[in-house]
């Protein structure tokens, strides 16, 4: 195969995010370690002069057919900037930029009417399962990502746009099962309260700062919410976290598409989101890439491995945002050093 053909092959690959999945791969693809610290030093280099661009929505460090990390830059149309197919590093490294095309990225709570009949909308017995409708009273639905504790008290987790209403909500409040949209109502679907958010800081004029999560932790209780899916699901997540690896295969149930399977394809993604009060930026993120992965409402659901054996369920991120094709979710790590938690799992 000429270099040309090779060329045009590994640029269709990255712009359809489906075609990641090639090949069944279930492990993590291979790539040298001077490769991925030239295309972190990459994104450095160029990323906060390429958000400025119309059309670029984020950066992230991917991995391309032979063996090398690359330069990932999200574009929400074909043709929508002009980025360079190379760019040079300080150690005198040229690395490639592969340009995928996913549109603009979106918080995911529900925005739309729920569908009739599909069950991880539906109110459930207490305790309710992992992975089904969820929110605050001023928020439409979204996902109950896992049961966590603390060693004393327990813990229901999501995301703050679907716990704390972007910010708009205060400790103590009550938190529904299922969500507004789905039926649920105050005080009868209650399953806990607000405890506890990491704000999320908007952007302002050309003023974008920084945020690593998108989570919030509800006061609960094993009575009021069960830690695992319902049946057909992942069932019950393990409490042992695994860090992120370009190609990992994962695993998450959510509200809206329920059980749905995804491969991770960036790694220290920086993309700006979309949400009801404005545009925020995020760094240090997790993509996942498969069409149907997620979709509005599944906001907040708990991302996980999934390997060979049935107990590989690893907790890997909190998915937050996304597009038609891809998905983000904060590294679950983070989130739980950040509220003083663990998974509340099968060890």
């Amino acid at each position: 195969m000429s270099r040309f053909l090779r060329s045009r092959v590994a640029l269709v690959l990255a712009l359809a995010a489906d075609l990641l999945l090639y090949a069944g791969s279930t492990g993590p693809y291979d790539y040298t370690a001077a490769s991925f610290e030239a295309a972190l030093a990459a994104q450095e280099l160029v990323t906060d002069e390429w958000l400025a661009k119309d059309g670029v929505v984020g950066t992230a460090i991917g991995v391309d057919g032979m063996g090398k990390a690359v330069l990932k830059v999200y574009l929400t149309r074909p043709g929508a900037a002009l980025v360079p197919p190379f760019v040079s590093v300080a150690s005198g490294t040229t690395v490639r930029v592969m340009p995928e095309i996913t549109g603009e990225f979106r918080a995911l709570p529900m925005e739309a009417a729920s569908a009739e009949d599909a069950d991880p909308t539906k109110s459930f017995p207490r305790p309710v399962p992992i992975g089904v409708s969820t929110g605050h009273g001023k928020v439409t639905a979204g996902t109950i990502g896992a049961r966590a504790t603390d060693g004393a008290r327990t813990f229901a987790l999501s995301n703050n746009h679907i716990f704390a209403a972007n910010n708009d909500a205060q400790p103590g409040d009550n938190l529904l099962q299922p969500g507004v949209v789905d039926g649920g109502r105050d005080p009868g679907d209650v399953i806990g309260t607000l405890h506890d958010f990491e704000p999320i800081r908007f952007c302002q004029a050309l003023l974008c700062p920084g945020n690593t999560l998108d989570a919030a932790v509800a006061l609960t209780t094993t009575d009021d919410v069960g830690n695992a899916t319902p049946d057909g699901g992942y069932g019950e997540p393990r409490s042992t976290t695994a860090e992120a690896e370009l190609g990992m295969s994962v695993q998450k149930y959510g509200r809206t598409t329920g059980h749905t399977m995804g491969q991770i394809s960036g790694l220290n993604a920086t993309i700006d989101v979309g949400y009801r009060d404005g545009k925020a930026r995020f760094e240090g993120q997790i993509v996942i890439s498969g069409r149907g992965f997620s979709a509005g409402g599944d906001s907040g659901s708990l991302v996980v491995t999934k390997g060979l054996l049935l107990s590989d369920r690893r907790p890997v991120g909190l998915l937050f945002a996304g597009t038609q094709t891809t998905t983000l979710a904060n590294p679950i790590d983070l989130v739980l050093d950040r509220f003083g938690i663990t998974i509340d799992g099968g060890g």
